[in-house]
């Protein structure tokens, strides 16, 4: 009596493998080699050399034969796109959070530069006045800056100036 049971599970875990493998294709591809897939074949494969389909799979209904000039051509048949509206709202959205964050990462530099070019510009009025500067060493020390070191913080803030103020 315990046998029954155990039998019957087998047979219908059996029955479920199989059930997978029952929704193959097959057809003969371009270089008449036979090709099994759970995939459908290919869009260039002509309608006559598929052999085998799943069941829930039919034929296109408004299929024709392919004249002999269109099996000739080396132009491969394209499947019509399909679009999915929600597919194309999230990409639409996502595109415009890309394009959002690039706007303001451009915003973002475009302020730091403007607030680098504001600071240049005060340090060569600075330099530019002839008031002593003095700079903080290496060591923590102030030294005040001679006429070739004012003249060396001229050129490196005119490049800056020249850089940043544009």
């Amino acid at each position: 009596m315990r046998r029954q049971p155990l039998i019957m599970f087998a047979f219908l875990l059996g029955a479920a493998l199989a059930v997978p493998a029952q929704a193959q294709w097959k057809w003969v591809d371009k270089d008449k080699r036979v090709q099994y897939s759970d995939l459908p074949p290919p869009p260039g494969v002509a309608e006559q050399d598929i052999l085998q389909r799943p069941r829930g799979a039919e034929r296109p209904a408004a299929a024709a034969p392919a004249p002999a000039s269109a099996a000739a051509s080396s132009a491969p048949l394209l499947a019509p796109k399909m679009t999915d509206p929600e597919l194309e709202g999230k990409r639409k959205k996502t595109e415009q959070e890309e394009a959002a964050k690039k706007k303001a990462e451009q915003e973002r530099i475009a302020a730091v530069k403007a607030d680098n070019c504001t600071r240049a510009q005060a340090q060569m009025r600075a330099l530019e006045s002839g008031v002593r500067i003095a700079k903080t060493n290496a060591k923590g020390e102030r030294e005040v800056l001679d006429d070739a070191g004012r003249a060396d913080e001229v050129k490196r803030t005119k490049a800056m100036v020249s850089s940043e103020c544009k």
